[in-house]
């Protein structure tokens, strides 16, 4: 028997030293008691860390802003996200859910990276307004929605993880009856670099157009709702990595 780690699945990503080195960075700053309790300046540093040291694949103070305003218009009591990375979205959106009384749940499916984002949302001072939990993002859903029964429907939910999942897990909630006409926003990251067609095909799609796309569709036995109706903007942003934009869907 091979005593070699296990190599994680292709859509788990990696830590490549920069996740931890940003913690080591982060505790032996001169200012961490004034960044204790304040999730503004955890952002801040975050930010400066990420331009001065080494890129972070965060949603980042460019792309942030537009889903900052979604969550003040919409007020979600729960938001839930698919990918949490170091924690940066997770204190971003934890502090303006905090505004109204709100919680987000962020799915990550690396343990790792859930202990990164796990310290620096303590840092940050939302820990009664965040929580991360590891697992698979399908498994983990079906969970809180068919066994546990914590998510009657979603309200927004931001989809951040690996970008070939995106469509296979809002399959999922449709099957699961959770996407709810007039009420549900779904944003999705990274759909322009390195892009997810087929996700971004389906949510521009019309009923008979989604009807035709099942035809040949391997839904790995999901029941997707193809009557559901979108209506799907993406505005585009110019990141430190290039082009990129945000699948910003409302379900009608």
């Amino acid at each position: 028997m091979s005593n070699r780690p296990h190599a994680p699945p292709p859509h788990i990503i990696a830590l490549d030293g920069r996740e931890v080195d940003l913690l080591h960075w982060m505790y032996a700053r001169s200012d961490i008691k004034q960044i204790r309790g304040n999730p503004e300046k955890v952002i801040a540093a975050i930010d400066e860390y990420h331009d001065k040291h080494n890129k972070l694949m965060n949603i980042g103070d460019v792309k942030g802003p537009t889903i900052l305003d979604i969550i003040a218009q919409r007020k979600p009591s729960l938001m839930i996200e698919l990918g949490g990375y170091v924690g940066y979205s997770a204190v971003l959106f934890g502090n303006a859910l905090k505004a109204h009384g709100g919680k987000l749940l962020s799915i990550e499916v690396n343990p790792e990276m859930a202990a990164v984002a796990n310290q620096l949302v303590e840092l940050a001072g939302l820990r009664e307004h965040v929580q991360i939990m590891v697992g698979a993002s399908n498994v983990v859903l079906e969970e809180l929605v068919r066994e546990e029964k914590q998510i009657n429907e979603v309200e927004l939910i931001f989809l951040d993880h690996w970008q070939k999942l995106y469509l296979p897990d809002l399959w999922l909630l449709e099957d699961l009856g959770v996407i709810v006409p007039g009420r549900t926003m779904l944003i999705a990251d990274n759909v322009i670099m390195p892009g997810a067609p087929d996700y971004l095909e389906w949510v521009k799609a019309t009923p008979d157009e989604k009807k035709k796309l099942l035809e040949k569709a391997d839904v790995g036995g999901r029941r997707p709702k193809p009557e559901l109706i979108y209506e799907t903007v993406v505005p585009e942003f110019d990141t430190d990595f290039g082009k990129d934009g945000l699948a910003i869907t409302k379900v009608l």
